[in-house]
């Protein structure tokens, strides 16, 4: 099949995955509905806040609401949702999710999920709620015998239901027999097969390093030789499509496409948005607020639609070029910063605002 490239060395056989062409432009929320499973996949990159908890995260927002994880949808102008854990058929929140979106955006919102489960039960459900794509991921110990467990039996069953089926893995570079094994066995049932830079993470590095893995370089967190196993499998002629998503377009053009589509939605009118689709602005620290605020409007006639009261912060937050002319304020400490959009505002850099040179 013809190799299509796609940004920071991504590239597919066949057809790209529906849930990927929305993920791509940024217009997918990521929902993890539990960080539990029962598989022990020693390459599962999952943080140690998420890693076998029971929590739930609509991107980068701890929730325990659907409403939240509804509105977190409209905050990104999302076109779907990527339902993820551990493993989401843990979960009966997993079936209300499904359902819940599908009423809110109608049934063009794109729902995928990933599972290593095979009760067919499950599935049935999900597909009657209106799941639209499953991507199921192997434990790495069954790949060579994949033929002998239950994956061949319900990718069949799901034959029978209007639902896209895929296998999601990571790319090892030292398991081609392995890989090879399972896509010429699972390669004719499903519709894609998607193959992710395998990558180093806080949660997974001891179990990397002890199998001899090193990163690309230190910007990277990738595996060397990853990519250039899984462009080896993309030239080989598999009954299916094949997808390669590297690290650096999750990171790169994924995430950073999502970031700004929320930036667009959330951002204050007077707030600047980055070409990085990050988020800056000016901010006062004191302890007085309120007076502060009376006094930026009535001495330094401040428009009220450029600055805005963060009590959660405990700070006000205004326009950037106006506090660079009217600072300092007495008592106060003066600072531009630029953060993400997202529902936990990571700070990315925070400097002092000098006063005026007279």
């Amino acid at each position: 099949m013809k190799i299509h490239k796609l940004e920071n060395d991504s590239a597919f056989t066949g057809t790209l995955p529906k849930g990927c062409r929305y993920c791509g432009p940024g217009g997918k929320m990521v929902l993890l509905v539990t960080g539990r499973c029962e598989g022990s996949c020693w390459y599962c990159p999952l943080s140690e806040e998420k890693k076998g908890k029971d929590v739930i995260y609509a991107d980068e927002m701890l929730t325990s609401c659907t409403e939240d994880v509804i509105e977190e949808a409209r905050c990104i102008d999302g076109l779907g949702t990527g339902i993820t854990g551990g493993d989401p058929f843990l979960e009966d929140k997993t079936f209300e999710f499904i359902s819940e979106l599908k009423a809110s955006y109608g049934p063009e919102h794109h729902i995928h999920l990933y599972t290593q489960v095979t009760d067919i039960d499950k599935i049935r459900r999900a597909c009657r709620m209106g799941l639209d794509e499953i991507r199921f991921h192997p434990p790495v110990d069954v790949w060579e015998t994949i033929e002998k467990t239950e994956y061949p039996l319900v990718m069949k069953d799901l034959q029978k239901y209007e639902i896209d089926v895929g296998i999601e893995i990571p790319a090892i570079p030292t398991l081609m027999k392995e890989t090879i094994h399972l896509l010429k066995t699972l390669g004719p049932m499903v519709d894609f097969v998607n193959l992710n830079e395998l990558e180093f993470s806080s949660t997974n590095c001891n179990e990397l390093v002890n199998r001899s893995f090193k990163e690309k370089s230190d910007e990277s967190s990738a595996v060397i030789g990853s990519q250039e196993f899984a462009l080896k499998l993309l030239e080989k002629d598999f009954e299916t499509s094949l997808h390669y998503c590297s690290a650096s377009f999750k990171d790169g053009v994924q995430m950073r496409n999502r970031i700004m589509r929320r930036a667009r939605r959330v951002a204050k009118d007077w707030e600047i948005i980055t070409e990085d689709g990050t988020i800056v602005k000016g901010i006062i620290i004191c302890d007085h607020p309120e007076e502060i605020i009376k006094k930026l409007l009535e001495e330094y006639d401040v428009p009220t639609d450029k600055v805005s009261l963060d009590v959660v912060g405990k700070r006000i937050e205004v326009y950037l070029p106006i506090l660079e002319e009217i600072a300092p304020l007495s008592g106060a400490e003066c600072y531009g910063i630029e953060v993400y959009p997202t529902a936990d505002a990571l700070e990315v850099e925070r400097w002092p605002v000098p006063p005026i040179k007279r």
